[in-house]
């Protein structure tokens, strides 16, 4: 495996081709096996990737959206990445599209395990499209660096979330219990997509490209494993 990088000069020709590569991957998906699963992610970086797929005439009701990971918040939370993916993606001709979401009625991450695992069993064993993104400090999805769970989610088997509680950072900020696609079930994905903006993150890839210490930058294991689909890097300033 090899990542496959797209650099661009600013940002929206970066939005654009983003939003093209996976409408085409998604459309390809539901002609040739009559669904596609769709695993997304939270932050600032893909809003305008989803608003803009949003609008994309897919046959949605045929595309299952399901979270990479989220914050143990309420739905109604400013932090809930449920909200957002609600917010951005599932709008407009999206909103036909079925969501998988991840936060249950239960107090904590661990009590709700079973059941997001549950949810996410409706999945099937490879999603068609995994759209990744990267904080500054190399972590993916929930997997933080030397997050509480984060050994159990980098080799956790059949099992599909794992909960993670990170150390608490600028990057994190105040929610730090977590649920978690692991690691098995995100390289397991088609096609990964990793979706960088700015020079400081840019960075922090290039030296996890050459890591091999996945507890200190997992997304090190996104890059450098031996799955045999390459995952593309998608990089503007």
């Amino acid at each position: 495996m090899a990542a496959v990088e797209y650099c661009f000069n600013e940002r929206q020709s970066l939005v654009t081709a983003v939003v093209h590569h996976i409408s085409e991957l998604l459309n390809e998906a539901i002609i040739e096996r009559g669904s596609a699963s769709f695993l997304v992610s939270g932050g600032s970086s893909p809003q305008a990737v989803y608003e803009a797929l949003a609008e994309r005439q897919l046959d949605w009701s045929k595309v299952v959206v399901a979270l990479v990971d989220e914050r143990w918040v309420t739905q109604e939370h400013a932090a809930s990445n449920e909200a957002f993916i609600r917010r951005s993606l599932l709008q407009s001709c999206a909103a036909a599209a079925r969501f998988i979401g991840m936060k249950t009625a239960a107090h904590s991450a661990e009590a709700g395990l079973q059941d997001c695992e549950t949810w996410f069993a409706a999945l099937p064993p490879k999603a068609d499209v995994c759209l990744l993104g990267m904080g500054s400090d190399g972590h993916t999805a929930s997997l933080f660096p030397y997050g509480a769970g984060l050994a159990h989610a980098m080799s956790s088997g059949d099992a599909r979330c794992a909960v993670i509680h990170a150390q608490q950072s600028e990057v994190t900020g105040a929610h730090t219990e977590r649920m978690s696609l692991t690691l098995p079930y995100l390289l397991a994905a088609r096609q990964r997509i990793l979706l960088i903006t700015g020079s400081e993150k840019y960075a922090v890839y290039c030296a996890a490209k050459a890591s091999s210490d996945f507890m200190s930058t997992p997304v090190s294991a996104v890059l450098n494993t031996d799955v045999d689909v390459d995952v593309d890097v998608y990089w503007a300033p």
